[in-house]
């Protein structure tokens, strides 16, 4: 089984920014510890700052009949509605992920574009919402 965990502008920084909000493992050290656990799983990753980037992904992610796709926009989620539309465009299920919990920030984060279009979302456990979204595809 494939899974493609596709992450939005800024997560690159993962372990070093705001290490209060985002905690200071980064997402390269995650990820193989979640490649590790989930070995019997296909788990690709993709992370750009670029928007188009980030839409060509999750349409060729589409093709290549992934079972799911986690989707952290970074700040994406409340700004582009070219992600959504290509979120709403695929076959492939797509989970919305944040590490923090938005509606515990700042207003402008309490709108995501995405959720509408998402599969579901799950927010708010750190680097962990990635690993229950995985089980979410699992199952």
């Amino acid at each position: 089984m494939k899974v493609l965990i596709v992450n939005g502008p800024n997560l690159n920084l993962l372990g070093s920014r705001e290490p209060e909000i985002y905690g200071d493992t980064t997402f390269k050290d995650f990820l193989e510890e979640i490649k590790d656990a989930y070995f019997d799983c296909e788990i690709h990753y993709y992370q750009s700052n670029v928007e188009g980037e980030l839409i060509n992904k999750l349409q060729d992610a589409d093709k290549k009949k992934y079972k799911g796709i986690i989707l952290n926009a970074g700040g994406y989620t409340h700004t582009s509605v070219a992600i959504r539309d290509a979120v709403a465009a695929i076959s492939t299920p797509v989970i919305e992920v944040h590490i923090s919990n938005p509606m515990s920030r700042e207003e402008f984060r309490h709108t995501s574009l995405m959720t509408g279009v998402c599969k579901g979302i799950i927010a708010g456990f750190g680097l962990d919402s990635y690993v229950l979204a995985i089980d979410s595809i699992i199952s």
